[in-house]
């Protein structure tokens, strides 16, 4: 038993690749290690491994949101500029509204690595009391968006997660701060509580 509210997150890897058994994938493993690091909360994972398809990739939003009732959803792959990445328009799709800034955001960090993170097309939205963001595909560039570069003075996204969920009606996200200080203003803090 926890002191810790629980919290249901999605995650979805979106890759013709991985899911057609091509390659193992390693966006799932990833997402579920940083948050699993990140958080204090107990978590129930509900994982899709799809291809990328507009309409595939909205049926498992709708599906996470509106049936798994997740708090969180975070989705990895689809959002360059090929013909194929269709993440940032599936999730569009479901949204009842955007939230540009954490899109803005990943590509400032990514910008500090490559010229090309402003090909990079994420969004993230809210569908009910749910939140979606996009992440790049790669391990390290998910762990760089979501943690930020401290060192260089940039926020990563996550610090902003907890408290959009608390505004949203979701449960009240606890961090690790070892990992990722959320931020929340002195009115919206809650007194610590200990793992038990």
């Amino acid at each position: 038993m926890s002191d810790f509210d629980p919290v249901r997150i999605g995650v979805v890897s979106v890759s013709d690749r991985a899911s057609s058994g091509t390659y193992a994938d390693q966006g799932i493993p990833a997402l579920q290690d940083w948050l699993g690091r990140a958080l204090r909360n107990p978590i129930e994972w509900h994982t899709r491994l799809i291809p990328d398809e507009r309409e595939t990739i909205a049926q498992s939003l709708r599906a996470l949101v509106d049936d798994e009732h997740c708090d969180l959803v975070l989705t990895t792959g689809g959002t360059g500029p090929a013909p194929r990445d269709v993440t940032p328009e599936a999730t569009l799709d479901v949204a009842v509204r955007e939230m540009p800034g954490f899109g803005e955001q990943m590509r400032q960090i990514s910008l500090r690595f490559v010229p090309t993170a402003i090909l990079s097309r994420q969004v993230a939205v809210i569908r009910g009391r749910a939140l979606i963001i996009n992440l790049p595909g790669q391990p390290k560039s998910i762990a760089e968006t979501l943690q930020g570069l401290p060192e260089q003075g940039a926020t990563g996204i996550f610090a902003a997660v907890p408290y959009c969920i608390d505004l949203i009606g979701g449960p009240y996200l606890e961090t690790d701060e070892a990992v990722c200080k959320a931020f929340r203003p002195k009115s919206a803090v809650r007194p610590p509580r200990s793992a038990t």
